[in-house]
């Protein structure tokens, strides 16, 4: 592939940080004298260990050079030990084929983001120059809409249903354009899993068509899984598991399973595509905080893999019970007044309310005044000029049984 036409002017101009090129070799050895990098002295920092106690039991205990460690600036990529342990993991769950290549551009290779937010915004500005086109799931995340749209792009909606990514819609709207046409879409962003909004997970024969379609237009993937070990079911094969040439940019969150606060995510794909993030990376945050990198990676070394998957079960087993009672509250509550279907995957119902033109106004103010929290079905749409929506989005995630049936009992009133 020719990665090199899918970077954008801005992304092109990036060039290596001598300071940052510096901090890395210092920390690569250590038995260097260092007078490049303007470290800070560990010895002026206040603090002296921590403790993070695990709720089985365990501790773990950052102190002495650790603690120094994890209070320094570390590698604008990521600290080493949870770099190799994003390895493994995706070894084990999408054991990609291009972690088997050697070339020069098309090798697999990460970079740790602050939150997967971070990394996503690194990765639009990397591909999409004001003007361009970019097709995206319709409903699209509203995060990711807030990130797309400041750039000048061309959001291309492309739809979506209960099985996720419609392939047919994704052949028509490339159809429009003759392959050699200069203002071609290069890059489609999709949620494959437990998709926010509307919660649908896209199905292993779609994946295998849409991937078809990447490949006959030369498309970029951008493989959005924050979602990816919320699955209640058997895991799917990911973008990433079944690209056999770099053209997926996958993006990964540890939000959802160890902790949102501590702001850690990450993107795999061709080192082609990582090294220009790397750039980015240098001039911006310059690196993910090296101490909750530590956390994490201190964690994983107490799990190994086996401990990882074990508590990845746990938490899947939460959000499914989860699912369950909201599904039950549903059914009890707005039975002939919505429609819904039962996630596969993730945090959110996607619901249809029947003879509900907009629910703008029945979830902002009225449903606001009896208390009650959700999102209307606009905020998703990716065409700006579309200001209604039957939809409204509700989340399992936190709130308790009690909580459902009070919320869509108080909802049915409004309805009827």
């Amino acid at each position: 592939m020719n990665f090199e036409r899918f970077i954008s002017r801005v992304s092109s101009r990036r060039v290596q940080s001598p300071i940052r090129a510096t901090t890395k070799i210092a920390q690569d050895n250590p038995h260097f004298i260092n007078m490049a990098s303007g470290l800070p002295n560990p010895s002026m920092f206040p603090f002296t260990s921590a403790l993070i106690s695990t709720m089985d039991g365990r501790d773990i205990k950052l102190q002495g050079s650790d603690m120094k460690k994890a209070l320094q600036y570390s590698s604008t990529q990521g600290v080493p030990s949870l770099l190799d342990f994003i390895h493994q993991i995706h070894n084990h769950f999408h054991n990609p084929k291009i972690m088997k290549m050697k070339c020069e551009t098309s090798s697999f290779d990460a970079i740790v983001t602050t939150g997967s937010q971070d990394g996503l915004s690194k990765v639009f500005e990397m591909l999409l120059n004001p003007g361009d086109p970019i097709l995206v799931d319709n409903p699209c995340y509203s995060g990711t809409l807030a990130s797309i749209r400041p750039l000048g792009c061309n959001l291309l909606p492309i739809e979506t249903d209960a099985y996720g990514i419609v392939p047919a819609s994704l052949a028509t709207e490339m159809g429009k354009y003759s392959r050699d046409d200069s203002n071609i879409p290069k890059v489609l962003y999709t949620i494959p899993n437990g998709s926010n909004p509307t919660g649908a997970s896209t199905t292993l024969e779609r994946k295998q068509q849409v991937l078809n379609i990447a490949k006959s237009y030369n498309l970029i993937i951008i493989e959005d899984d924050p979602y990816y070990f919320l699955q209640f079911d058997s895991k799917a094969p990911s973008y990433q598991s079944l690209d056999d040439e770099g053209r997926v940019i996958r993006s990964d969150s540890l939000s959802k399973i160890l902790s949102s606060g501590m702001r850690l995510g990450w993107i795999t794909g061709s080192n082609y595509f990582i090294n220009r993030l790397i750039l980015h990376q240098q001039a911006s945050t310059l690196h993910t905080s090296t101490m909750t990198q530590m956390m994490a990676s201190e964690l994983f070394k107490l799990w190994g893999v086996d401990g990882f998957i074990s508590h990845v079960e746990k938490v899947e087993h939460f959000y499914r019970s989860q699912r369950d009672l909201m599904s039950k509250a549903l059914e009890t509550h707005l039975t002939g007044l919505a429609e819904w279907s039962e996630p596969k995957a993730g945090m959110f119902f996607w619901i249809k309310l029947n003879n509900v033109t907009d629910t703008t106004d029945l979830i902002t103010n009225k449903a606001f005044k009896k208390e009650v929290i959700m999102l209307p079905g606009n905020v998703f749409e990716v065409d700006e000029t579309k200001t209604d929506s039957s939809y409204i989005r509700a989340s399992f995630s936190v709130t308790s049984e009690h909580d459902m049936n009070t919320a869509f009992s108080r909802l049915a009133e409004l309805l009827r």
